[in-house]
């Protein structure tokens, strides 16, 4: 069924209603009824934990996934969920600009439209450029984007990269038409004056009378751009927020089913939040005491650690422990395991590591680190970690090959005699040591990756998203070859966006805002909970009343 052009709908009358979208993924129920409605020349947060739906939502409807229930209607046509695809959502009127812009950086603007809408051609085929840059030129002055056609995408501004893309996404907008712009994290990696000239754009593009859902994590900037708000939780739809501007504090009740009860304002409403029970959350640490040489335990000290995303962090994590870190994209997770390892080059501050023997070390480059065992498996396994095209013979060897090299150049045999004894010891999935490591599945790969470092004997091992794309039993030999890491003696300290994993695999948490460490989690306050108001909220501070002054929090 396809759409009708139509009339151009009344100021705030809804365009997209989803009711009852459900989804599942094997025994994994992502969707369950949820419901969605966008009015028009609106822009409408969708909100909620990791693993809430939102992601599973946004693909529905872009097309990548085929829902498994419900309805979609967009400018009064409507489909059954499960016969909507990509081809009718785009011809009913929805663009999608997702985190990774889709942008090629080398390429003009005006080519970068090209790619999605085609060339103008004229005689033999020829490209007409003036026609191109004219209509790029006028595009770009429509939605008040200060740049030259002719421009290299990548000597932009990561704002106007964002602003870029939004305007090719809605080039085939004409007047009469009534595009929905879905927007996934725009400011995920934005700094925050870019975030800041970004989102008063798509609260201008709003005011003209464009309808855009806007999926984000970071609270303050839904709450200054936004009019309505659907929260999820569990895959279903637990609150639908119309023309009210709500606190951080009342949509992470939402989230969570859960009130903060340290952050608890005036402007919460006691009948809002009375279905919700009490979340004490706990404050920042106080900076960790300075690490010497007479004190083994600690493997690693991090004291005002400040450069990229990172402002001045303290961290300490000792031996036979495993710490977290919490926090949004773009908080600095990433950057501060990269930092330890000596990827990346800190403007101020210090990391000291002591090796199995207790020796310290303040080495700045990825070798020195090495050399005082530290292991590092990065986020981006297929970029980054592993060579697909080589043998999982090889791949577990990369990081130790000098000690097969003799007199007589490779130990070949050596090598694969403890290539075998590696996969057997991690449970590697594999017909032999010699299959190319790209025919292993995703947490096989993991796992080669993760041997080829503990092989080492680390006395620091850095995870970032260590079961990012790995199956159900995977995750379970991944989980239990870190803890007997740790009961060696290894220390650990683990980035993940999985809350659920943190509150499983570590000892404490810390939570990371931009780039600061805001809060320290530990034992009984260590919940999912805890850590999605911790990440999601900024105005958490300790509350001289206790829970139970705040009416209806009780309940």
């Amino acid at each position: 069924m396809s759409p009708s052009s139509g009339r151009m709908p009344a100021p705030r009358e809804p365009v997209v209603r989803v009711t009852g979208l459900t989804k599942r993924f094997g025994a994994t129920l992502a969707l369950d009824r949820a419901d969605l409605s966008l009015r028009h020349g609106t822009v409408h947060a969708l909100v909620g934990g990791n693993g809430c739906g939102k992601s599973t939502t946004i693909k529905v409807l872009a097309g990548v996934h085929r829902a498994d229930g419900g309805r979609i209607e967009i400018a009064g046509t409507t489909w059954d969920a499960v016969d909507y695809d990509a081809r009718a959502g785009r011809s009913a009127g929805l663009r999608f600009v997702h985190q990774d812009l889709g942008l090629f950086g080398d390429l003009s603007i005006a080519e970068n439209f090209a790619f999605d809408a085609g060339y103008p051609t004229g005689l033999a085929k020829r490209i007409r450029w003036p026609a191109l840059i004219r209509r790029v030129r006028g595009l770009l002055h429509a939605y008040e984007i200060d740049a030259d056609p002719q421009t290299p995408v990548g000597a932009l501004r990561p704002a106007q990269r964002t602003l870029v893309a939004i305007c090719r996404a809605l080039q085939d907008q004409e007047a009469d038409q009534h595009l929905v712009l879905v927007l996934d994290e725009p400011t995920a990696t934005l700094p925050q004056h870019e975030s800041d000239a970004l989102l008063t754009a798509i609260r201008r593009r709003a005011d003209h009378g464009q309808t855009v859902l806007l999926v984000s994590h970071r609270m303050p900037e839904v709450l200054s751009v936004c009019d309505d708000f659907t929260v999820f939780r569990d895959g279903r739809t637990v609150a639908t927020l119309l023309d009210r501007t709500p606190t951080e504090q009342e949509l992470v009740a939402h989230m969570t089913g859960t009130v903060l009860a340290r952050t608890i304002d005036e402007t919460v409403t006691p009948g809002a939040l009375a279905e919700h029970p009490p979340l004490e959350l706990p404050t920042a640490p106080p900076p960790p005491a300075p690490a010497d040489d007479a004190d083994p335990e600690t493997v690693l000290s991090v004291r005002g650690l400040s450069g990229g995303p990172l402002r001045g962090v303290d961290l300490v994590v000792r031996r036979g422990e495993v710490v977290g870190v919490a926090g949004l994209v773009g908080s600095g997770r990433s950057s501060l395991l990269r930092t330890v390892f000596g990827q990346h080059r800190p403007d101020t501050g210090t990391v000291v590591v002591r090796d199995g023997a207790g020796r310290r070390h303040d080495g700045g480059d990825t070798r020195s680190r090495m050399s005082a065992g530290v292991a590092y498996v990065p986020e981006d396994r297929g970029g980054e970690a592993v060579f697909a095209d080589l043998t999982v013979r090889d791949n577990l060897s990369v990081a130790v090959h000098r000690q097969y090299w003799g007199p007589w150049g490779m130990d070949a045999r050596a090598e694969s005699v403890d290539a075998a004894a590696l996969v057997g010891r991690y449970g590697v999935r594999t017909a032999s040591v010699e299959v190319p490591l790209a025919a292993l599945s995703g947490g096989n790969q993991q796992k080669v990756v993760l041997a080829r470092w503990l092989r080492r004997s680390p006395s620091l091992l850095l995870l970032d998203e260590p079961t990012q794309g790995v199956d159900v039993m995977s995750r379970a030999d991944i989980y239990a070859t870190v803890r007997e890491a740790v009961g060696g003696g290894c220390a650990v300290l683990v980035a993940s966006s999985d809350l659920l994993e943190l509150c499983s695999l570590c000892d404490r948490v810390v939570v990371l805002q931009a780039g600061r460490v805001t809060a320290e989690v530990s034992g009984a306050q260590l919940t999912p909970d805890t850590l999605t108001a911790l990440t999601q909220t900024t105005t958490a501070e300790p509350a001289a009343a206790p829970a139970a002054a705040v009416p209806g929090a009780s309940r």
